[in-house]
């Protein structure tokens, strides 16, 4: 049990330092040497906890995905109603607050483009995307209901909010500097209170 466990936390530090190597460096010049040396361990370790580097980064793609989980639920615990809900989703995305993480953003932007380039590293990827995508149309679908709204343009309101998060965090890595610091959250959910007053009520939508 105690060898399980040590294997666990093992893991769990070399994910977390490709995490902050890739951040910094891009997954091509993650090499296991610098992995190794922000885990405070030997390549060799490195190698005996996963077969690649890929492997690790298929691990990492699994991480984010708890922490933003992880972020949403405690950012939700008190939210009452569909719209509460729905903002604490946007913050747990976008948000500058408590258990925001820079390097885990920059991390994402450099999976996708992985993403582009290995398959094996897209279908994981997707699977991502795909669920967060069923978490938003849940969220979206509610708040439109509450505002007495169809819930058909939930799956397509929820693709334009999954393209405004991804478009922010690409450019909150690569143009930093230019792009007005908290922008995100408030911007996103304007776009879907104004995407809601556009939409046909229920009765009339069929929803």
């Amino acid at each position: 049990m105690a060898r399980s466990s040590n294997t666990t936390q093992r893991r769990g530090e070399i994910v977390k330092a490709l995490q902050t190597v890739i951040a910094s460096h891009g997954y091509e010049r993650a090499t296991v040497q610098l992995i190794a040396a922000q885990a405070g361990l030997s390549p060799g370790l490195i190698h005996y906890h996963f077969r690649d580097k890929r492997e690790i980064l298929i691990a990492l793609i699994g991480v984010l995905g708890e922490y933003v989980r992880d972020r949403y639920l405690r950012a939700a615990e008190g939210a009452l109603d569909p719209k509460a809900k729905l903002r604490a989703y946007i913050d747990a995305r976008l948000g500058l607050g408590r258990g925001a993480q820079p390097d885990a953003v920059a991390a994402w932007v450099a999976i996708g483009a992985e993403a582009i380039r290995q398959p094996e590293i897209r279908d994981v990827y997707q699977d991502g995307i795909a669920a967060e995508l069923r978490l938003m149309r849940e969220l979206v679908g509610d708040f439109l209901a509450s505002e007495n709204k169809s819930r058909e343009g939930a799956a397509r309101l929820s693709a334009v909010l999954m393209a405004f998060i991804e478009g922010a965090f690409l450019l909150s890595t690569a143009a930093r500097r230019v792009m007005p610091k908290g922008y995100a959250a408030e911007a996103a959910l304007h776009v879907v209170e104004r995407f809601a007053a556009g939409e046909p009520d229920a009765g009339a939508g069929g929803g």
